[in-house]
C-alpha cells in the first residue's frame, strides 16, 4: 500500500511538472520568445498564455494514454496509471515542446490476440478524436490577420502582404521554422476554417497554440500507429493480419521507413575528407537500426547498412536531395535497437469480429491522413 502510495506521488509530480515544460514551451513557440535568454524575455501573463497550448496537446495526450488504460482495466490487465515525461529544452537554446510524451506500465503479459488489439488501437483512436476537436476549434476561431503583428512587430512595416518580404533568402529575419503538411490538416485548411484569408503562413503556424497542439497531436498519433513492431500501429497491423504476415510487413515497413528518413544525408558532392569519416560512421549507425532485424547474424546486418547507405546516397544523388525528415532515422534506431521491429505471437491466437477490423482499417486510414513526411523544416 505504501508503495502504490509513493507510486501516485511520482506520478503526480511527473504530470505537474510536464505541465509547468509544455506551458513554458509553447510559450515559447507562442511568442518566440525565450525564459532566460534576449532583450525581452517571457513574462508571467505569456507564460500563463501557454496553457493555450498545453492544455490543448496534454489533454490529446492523456486521453490516449487513457485509452489504453481503460481498455486494460477493463480486460484485468495489471497496468499502471500514466508516466508523463517532462522535457524543456529552453536552457540549450534547443526548440522543445515541454514533454517527451507518457506512457503506461503493463505488468504481465497480455494472453489473447483480441486483448492485445483492443488495448493498442484504443489510445490512438480516442487521442485523435480529441485532436479532431482542438483543431476544428483552431481553425474555426482563428484570430485576426493582425495577430501576426503583436508576435512580430518588425513585420507590420509590410502590412498584410509581409510574407512577400521575411521570408526570402536575404530577409534578414533569421531562421525560418516551418511546420509541413498532412492529408488532414490540408483537409481543415481547405474546408473548416473559418477564413481562408485567415490561416498562417507555414512559417507562423506555430506561434497559433491549438493549431500547433493539434498538428503535433497528428503526428505523434501518426507515429504510434506505424504498423511496426509494438507500436500501436503493429498491435494492429498484428491483429488484422496474423503473425506471419505481420511480421512480413513490419519488416518491409521498417525498412522503407528507414529509406525515407536517411535518403540525402549523405552526398557525392561532399568533400571526400568529409565522405571518408561520414561513410563508416552512418553506416555503423544503420547496423544498429537494424540490429534487431538480425540479432544473431552479424554479416546480414552489416550486408543490409552498406546496402542501404549506397541506396540512399544514389537516390538522394538522383532527385537532388532528401526525402523525409531526418530525426526519424533516431526514431528507427528506437524501434531497430530497442522496442523491436516484430510483434511478438499472442499465446491465444483467436479471430478478431468485424467490428474489431473495420476498426483496424479505420486507424490505419489514421495513420495515413495523419503522417507527415517532413513535419518540421529549418530553412
Amino acid at each position: 500500500m505504501e508503495s502504490a502510495k509513493k507510486q501516485y506521488i511520482i506520478q503526480a509530480l511527473l504530470f505537474l511538472l510536464t505541465l509547468v515544460c509544455t506551458t513554458l514551451a509553447g510559450a515559447e513557440w507562442i511568442f518566440g520568445k525565450s525564459v532566460l535568454y534576449g532583450d525581452s524575455p517571457l513574462t508571467w501573463s505569456e507564460f500563463w498564455y501557454g496553457l493555450h497550448f498545453s492544455l490543448a496537446f496534454l489533454g490529446i495526450l492523456t486521453v490516449h494514454e487513457f485509452g489504453h488504460y481503460f481498455t486494460a482495466k477493463y480486460y484485468k490487465v495489471s497496468v499502471s496509471l500514466p508516466y508523463y515525461i517532462p522535457l524543456w529544452l529552453g536552457f540549450m537554446l534547443t526548440p522543445s515542446i515541454g514533454t517527451a510524451g507518457a506512457f503506461i506500465r503493463i505488468n504481465e503479459r497480455i494472453r489473447r490476440k483480441k486483448e492485445i488489439f483492443d488495448i493498442g488501437i484504443a489510445g490512438p483512436l480516442a487521442g485523435f478524436v480529441v485532436a479532431l476537436g482542438v483543431l476544428y476549434y483552431g481553425f474555426t476561431n482563428l484570430p485576426p490577420a493582425e495577430y501576426i503583428f503583436e508576435i512580430h512587430p518588425e513585420y507590420q512595416q509590410y502590412g498584410l502582404d509581409y510574407d512577400q518580404h521575411v521570408y526570402g533568402d536575404d530577409n534578414g529575419h533569421g531562421l525560418k521554422i516551418a511546420l509541413g503538411k498532412n492529408l488532414l490538416f490540408t483537409f481543415f485548411e481547405k474546408y473548416i476554417a473559418s477564413d481562408p484569408n485567415l490561416i498562417p503562413n507555414k512559417y507562423e503556424m506555430y506561434h497559433y497554440p491549438y493549431l500547433f497542439a493539434g498538428f503535433l497531436a497528428l503526428f505523434f498519433t501518426a507515429l504510434n500507429l506505424l504498423p511496426i513492431g509494438q507500436l500501436d500501429g503493429g498491435h494492429v497491423l498484428y491483429g488484422l493480419l496474423g503473425y506471419r504476415r505481420a511480421r512480413i510487413v513490419s519488416r518491409l515497413l521498417f525498412v522503407l521507413l528507414v529509406f525515407l528518413a536517411g535518403t540525402g544525408i549523405l552526398r557525392f558532392s561532399d568533400p571526400p575528407g568529409e565522405l571518408a569519416i561520414s561513410i563508416p560512421l552512418y553506416t555503423g549507425f544503420l547496423y544498429l537500426v537494424f540490429y534487431r532485424m538480425e540479432p544473431f547474424n552479424r554479416k546480414k546486418r552489416l550486408l543490409y547498412s552498406i546496402a542501404m547507405m549506397l541506396l540512399q546516397t544514389l537516390v538522394g544523388h538522383w532527385v537532388g536531395g532528401s526525402l523525409g525528415f531526418e530525426v526519424y532515422l533516431l526514431f528507427c534506431l528506437l524501434l531497430g535497437r530497442v522496442l523491436g521491429v516484430e510483434h511478438p505471437p499472442a499465446i491465444f491466437d483467436d479471430k478478431l469480429s468485424t467490428t474489431r477490423k473495420v476498426l483496424g482499417w479505420i486507424a490505419l486510414i489514421v495513420f495515413i491522413i495523419s503522417f507527415t513526411p517532413a513535419p518540421l523544416t529549418i530553412e
